[in-house]
């Protein structure tokens, strides 16, 4: 299935080396997600002209991996190589700031638009449990490592010169690095687990990631007509008991969830379980049912009459193995 449509924009901001100074809040750079956080897909920043023409470290990181509630949003943070020093004042792991210090860091990113620049893709919940319940299984891992590849390139298509990229592992971090290698043989890549604490560059997108998760997460706009929709989710994690609860208060017991919930996420499973309307499926074999409607199937192929099977197997009881 993939990641999502992609429609990418590009975000212009005060221009200027890194400030000392909190730039004018983060809702310009993230309207997109305050109109539409479900639909926001990829978008960033302008590319700055010196990324265009000096190699650059690129950042790789994602916030909402592990929540029942919300999107999962991977981001992508770069600038020249010269510049990584600068960078690391700046920065720092965005698990360790608080919510308005991590806005406040994202405004100093934002605002340094002549040597850095960013981008981002959110993964809405209802197309997580889309690619984790259809058929052909596409697992979490499967679609992170998509996504990183996918704003990876979206960097390089839209001019800036990649030369070094840093990652935070999802699984093993050497069979990560190495599909990343084989995808990019031309970039000197490191994945590592904890990156965001090793790597400016992957700091700086860790804080972006996390801010544009945040954000959408409160601004969340519910399509389902609910009554008395609180926002009191907890932290989102499925052991978190506010989170539960929020969960219990919604349960619709024959729609289930709002597509803010991932479907495919064990506790949302489970509560689906108890408290929906089981349902059964009627058996569409009419030589077990003769009352079963017949299979939709039987509309389009029809299965070649078989000429009876000797007497001498019927006697012992045998069957061709492709029977049993």
């Amino acid at each position: 299935m993939g990641v999502p449509p992609v429609t990418p924009i590009s975000q212009g901001a005060v221009r200027g080396p890194l400030p000392s100074q909190t730039p004018p809040p983060t809702a310009m750079a993230l309207a997109r997600l305050e109109r539409d956080p479900a639909g926001a897909g990829r978008f960033g920043s302008a590319v700055p002209p010196l990324c265009r023409h000096r190699p650059c470290a690129l950042g790789v990181d994602e916030a909402g991996r592990g929540p029942v509630l919300g999107p999962m949003v991977y981001g992508i943070c770069y600038c020249p190589v010269e510049k990584l020093e600068e960078l690391e004042a700046r920065v720092a792991d965005s698990k360790t700031l608080s919510e308005g210090e991590r806005e406040r860091r994202f405004g100093l990113l934002e605002a340094a638009t002549d040597v850095l620049g960013w981008a981002l893709h959110v993964l809405p919940p209802n197309h997580i449990s889309a690619c984790m319940q259809q058929r052909a299984k596409y697992n979490l891992n499967e679609l992170s490592h998509d996504t990183a590849v996918g704003l990876i390139q979206f960097a390089l298509d839209s001019g800036v010169q990649v030369a070094e990229v840093f990652v935070d592992t999802v699984g093993p971090a050497e069979k990560y690095e190495a599909k990343l290698r084989q995808r990019f043989p031309g970039l000197e890549v490191t994945v590592r687990p904890k990156a965001d604490g090793l790597f400016p560059v992957v700091s700086a997108a860790s804080i972006c990631a996390k801010v544009a998760r945040d954000w959408a997460v409160k601004h969340w706009k519910f399509v389902e007509d609910l009554e008395d929709i609180d926002r009191d989710y907890g932290s989102g994690y499925p052991n978190d008991p506010k989170t539960k609860e929020w969960l219990r208060r919604h349960l619709e017991p024959v729609f289930g969830f709002p597509q803010f919930v991932r479907f495919s996420w064990g506790t949302a499973q489970e509560l689906l379980q108890r408290g929906g309307v089981p349902i059964k499926w009627a058996d569409e074999d009419p030589k077990q049912d003769p009352t079963a409607p017949p299979s939709v199937l039987s509309y389009f192929a029809r299965t070649p009459a078989r000429r009876p099977p000797h007497r001498f197997f019927h006697e012992r009881s045998l069957r061709p193995l492709a029977e049993l």
